[in-house]
C-alpha cells in the first residue's frame, strides 16, 4: 500500500478556525510528489486523544505514512511528555516529522534536539498561561469584582481565555455553578465547552 504524508492542522476552539495555518502548509503541499492527508482538529492541545489525531496515529501505526507535517509543533500538543514520546515513535517507525514555523526536521539530529527543547516549551507556556488566569481570577475577586450573567438578550462568546479558566478552574475541582459565575456563562455552555476540552 502506498504511504501519503499527513498533514494535520489543530486549533483549539470550535470558535476558532484554520486560516493563519494553512496558507503555509498548502505552499509546503504544493512543492512535494508524494499523496498527501490532511488531518483537522479542532481540540485542546493538552491531550492526544482527538479524533483526526486518533485516525493519523492508527494510519502511523498501520505503515501508512511517510513523514508528518505541522504548521508549528504546538499543533501536536502541548504536553512535554505526550510529545517525546510521539518523536520517539516516530523515530522508531522512521517517520519523518516537519514543523514548517519552527523549521524542524526530525530526521537530522539538530532537528531531534530542537524537537525536544521546543515541546518543554510548549508544556511551560502553557503551565505559565493557567498560573497568570488563576492570579487575575483571585486578583479581581480580592478587589470585589464580580462575575454573573450577561444582559438580557445578549451573546457571550466562548473565548480561548475563557476556555482556558473553565478548565483550569475545572482540574481544580471548583463546582460547575463557581465556574459560571467566574467566567459569565450559563451552566450548559459550561457543560458543552467542557465536553469538548
Amino acid at each position: 500500500m502506498p504511504k501519503h504524508i499527513s498533514i494535520y492542522v489543530r486549533v483549539s476552539s470550535k470558535t476558532q478556525d484554520h486560516r493563519s495555518q494553512l496558507p503555509d502548509l498548502e505552499r509546503w503541499a504544493e512543492s512535494q510528489d508524494e499523496r498527501i492527508k490532511w488531518y483537522k482538529d479542532k481540540a485542546s492541545g493538552k491531550t492526544m486523544n482527538r479524533p483526526s489525531w486518533n485516525e493519523l496515529e492508527s494510519n502511523i501505526r498501520s505503515g501508512k505514512v511517510s513523514q508528518v507535517v505541522v504548521w508549528r509543533l504546538d499543533r501536536l500538543g502541548r504536553t512535554a511528555s505526550g510529545l517525546t514520546s510521539l518523536f520517539d515513535e516516530l523515530q522508531i517507525r522512521k517517520i519523518n516529522l516537519v514543523s514548517i514555523k519552527d523549521g524542524l526536521d526530525l530526521s537530522t539530529a539538530a532537528g531531534r534536539l530542537m524537537a525536544n527543547v521546543l515541546a518543554s516549551v510548549a508544556q511551560y507556556d502553557n503551565e505559565v498561561r493557567s498560573e497568570r488566569q488563576a492570579a487575575g481570577i483571585a486578583k479581581a475577586k480580592a478587589q470585589g469584582k464580580k462575575w454573573g450573567g450577561s444582559m438580557k438578550g445578549t451573546r457571550t462568546k466562548v473565548t480561548d481565555d475563557k476556555i482556558e479558566i473553565i478548565r483550569h478552574m475545572k482540574e481544580k475541582g471548583k463546582p460547575i455553578t463557581a465556574i459560571s459565575k467566574a467566567v459569565g456563562l450559563s451552566r450548559p455552555t459550561i457543560y458543552g465547552v467542557l465536553e469538548q476540552i
